[in-house]
C-alpha cells in the first residue's frame, strides 16, 4: 500500500513541485508585507505627533487636490493613533479596473488594507467595496475585481500629515515589489490560466501533504524516534532525507491549512461551498440610499463637496461632519474608513475597527444619509452571517496574521520550509534512482558472471 501512496506523492510532486516552491517563497515574502512596507517608507505612515490639534479633513483634502490636481478622492481613512497619517484613496485611471480584474489583483492585501486579501489599496476597493473580508463583497468571484472580494489595486493612495497638511508620500501598489510577488503567488503572472494552474497545483499539494504523512508514519517506536529529529551527524544524503521527512512532518499541518485556505482565491466553487456549508447568503444587501432633497442638483455631488468645490443648496455632509457623527456612534475605534458616495442617491459607508478586534478586517460598518447624517443601517462584525465571518477568517489564517507576530513568524518559517521540500524531495528521488540503478547493474553483473 505504501508503494501506491509513494507513487502518488512522487508524481504529483514532480508535476507541481516548481509551482509549489514559487508559491511558498512568494507567500513567505508576503507574510510581513505590511511591516516591510512601513519599515521601508516610515514617512508615509507615521509623523511626530504634535500638541497642536488635527487639521480638518476639508483642509487636508485641499492639500491632496493641490498635490494631484483633478484627482477624484473616493475615500479617506483616519486613525485614532496620533502618530498615523491620514490616508486618501484616489480613483484609478480609466480602464485600470479591467486590467486589475485580469490580474486577479490584490486589493485586500495591500500593506494598509489587510482583507484585503486582495492588496491597490483604495478604501472603496480594499476596505469598502470589498466589505472588509474578501468574500463578503457582493458577488464574490474568486478573485475578480470590482464587485468581488479580491478586486484590483484601483488608484493610488496619498498620505497626509494631519497636523501640517503636508503630503508625506504616495503609494501605487502596482509599482511595488509586493504586487509582483502577489502576481506570482496568485497566478504565476499568467492571468486566468496561471491562476487556474496555481489552484490545481494547490489541490495537488493537499494530496502531497496527506500522502506524505502516510509515508512518514513509522512502523516501530525506534523508527518514530528517528523521524522526529534530524540526524545532523549523518552524511549529506541522510541530512537531506531528514530535512524532507522530519521537517515535512512538523510543518504538514500548517502547510495543509495554508494551502486549503488558499483555494478561496483560486476557485469560485470553493467560495460558494463556504456559504453553502454555513447556510449563508453569498450576496450582501444593496447599500441603503440617501433621501435626495428636492433642491439637490448635480452641482451638489459629494465628490465636489469633498474636493472643496462650490455646491448648491442641500449640499451633502462634509467628511468632517460625517466623521464626527460616526465618532459619536463609535467613540473608541482604532480607525475610521469612509467610503464616499458615487452619486446623489448614494450613502456614506464607514468601516470602524474596534480596539482588540480579532483581525484587521473584523470591522463594524454603518451607512449615513449623505445629506442629513441619519444612520440608515448599522452592522457589527458579530452580526455578519456565519459564512461572511468564516470567509473573512481565511485571509488572516492564510497569511498567518490571525494571532499577530507569533503566528506570522510560524507562517514565514513554514513557507520557507515549503519552498525547500520540492528541492529536498527531488534530491531524495534522484538518490533513490541512482541506488536502484546501481543495485540493478550489480544484479546484472552477478547474473553475467554465473
Amino acid at each position: 500500500m505504501k508503494i501506491f501512496f509513494r507513487n502518488i506523492h512522487l508524481y504529483l510532486s514532480l508535476v507541481s513541485g516548481l509551482i509549489i516552491a514559487v508559491v511558498c517563497l512568494t507567500g513567505g515574502v508576503l507574510v510581513f508585507e505590511k511591516e516591510l512596507e512601513q519599515a521601508w517608507h516610515p514617512e508615509r505612515y507615521h509623523v511626530t505627533s504634535a500638541n497642536s490639534p488635527r487639521l480638518p479633513l476639508q483642509q487636508l483634502t485641499g492639500a491632496v487636490a493641490a498635490y494631484k490636481p483633478g484627482a477624484k478622492i473616493t475615500g479617506v481613512k483616519v486613525y485614532a493613533d496620533p502618530s498615523r497619517t491620514v490616508e486618501f484613496s484616489l480613483a484609478g485611471a480609466p480602464g485600470g479596473e479591467k486590467g486589475d480584474k485580469k490580474e486577479g489583483g490584490r486589493a485586500s492585501q495591500g500593506p494598509e488594507a489587510r482583507e484585503t486579501p486582495a492588496a491597490g489599496n483604495g478604501v472603496p476597493r480594499a476596505e469598502a467595496g470589498r466589505r472588509e473580508g474578501g468574500a463578503e463583497g457582493k458577488g464574490e468571484k474568486g478573485g475578480k475585481g470590482g464587485k468581488g472580494g479580491e478586486g484590483g489595486p484601483g488608484g493610488p493612495k496619498v498620505f497626509v500629515n494631519p497636523y501640517t497638511g503636508a503630503v508625506t508620500g504616495e503609494l501605487n501598489y502596482r509599482e511595488t515589489i509586493f504586487f509582483t510577488m502577489m502576481a506570482l503567488h496568485r497566478g504565476m503572472v499568467g492571468g486566468p490560466i496561471g491562476k487556474l494552474i496555481v489552484g490545481i497545483s494547490t489541490v495537488m499539494f493537499l494530496f502531497i501533504i496527506a500522502t506524505g504523512l502516510v509515508l512518514w508514519w513509522p512502523a516501530t517506536r525506534k523508527a518514530l524516534q528517528q523521524r522526529l529529529k534530524v540526524k545532523w551527524s549523518g552524511g549529506w544524503k541522510r541530512v537531506n532525507h531528514d530535512l524532507h521527512i522530519v521537517l515535512g512532518f512538523y510543518s504538514a499541518l500548517f502547510l495543509f491549512v495554508f494551502a486549503f485556505t488558499g483555494l478561496a482565491w483560486s476557485f469560485e466553487w470553493f467560495n460558494k461551498g463556504i456559504y453553502a456549508v454555513t447556510n449563508s447568503p453569498m450576496q450582501r444587501p444593496e447599500p441603503p440610499a440617501s433621501t435626495v432633497p428636492a433642491a439637490a442638483t448635480v452641482a451638489a455631488a459629494p465628490v465636489q463637496a469633498v474636493q472643496g468645490l462650490p455646491v448648491a443648496s442641500a449640499a451633502p455632509l462634509s467628511p468632517d461632519a460625517a466623521l464626527q457623527l460616526v465618532k459619536q456612534q463609535v467613540p473608541e475605534a482604532e480607525s475610521y474608513a469612509l467610503q464616499l458616495p458615487k452619486d446623489l442617491a448614494g450613502s456614506i459607508r464607514v468601516a470602524t475597527l474596534r480596539r482588540g478586534a480579532s483581525y484587521e478586517n473584523a470591522t463594524d460598518e454603518l451607512f449615513l444619509d449623505q445629506y442629513s447624517g441619519k444612520v440608515l443601517s448599522q452592522q457589527t462584525y458579530e452580526q455578519r452571517s456565519l459564512g461572511q465571518r468564516v470567509r473573512g477568517m481565511f485571509k488572516p489564517v492564510h497569511t498567518g496574521a490571525v494571532f499577530g507576530w507569533p503566528s506570522k513568524i510560524i507562517a514565514l518559517v513554514v513557507c520557507l520550509l515549503g519552498f525547500t521540500f520540492p528541492i529536498t524531495g527531488t534530491i531524495l528521488w534522484l538518490n533513490r534512482l541512482r541506488k536502484a540503478n546501481k543495485k540493478q547493474r550489480k544484479q546484472q553483473n552477478t547474473v553475467a558472471a554465473m
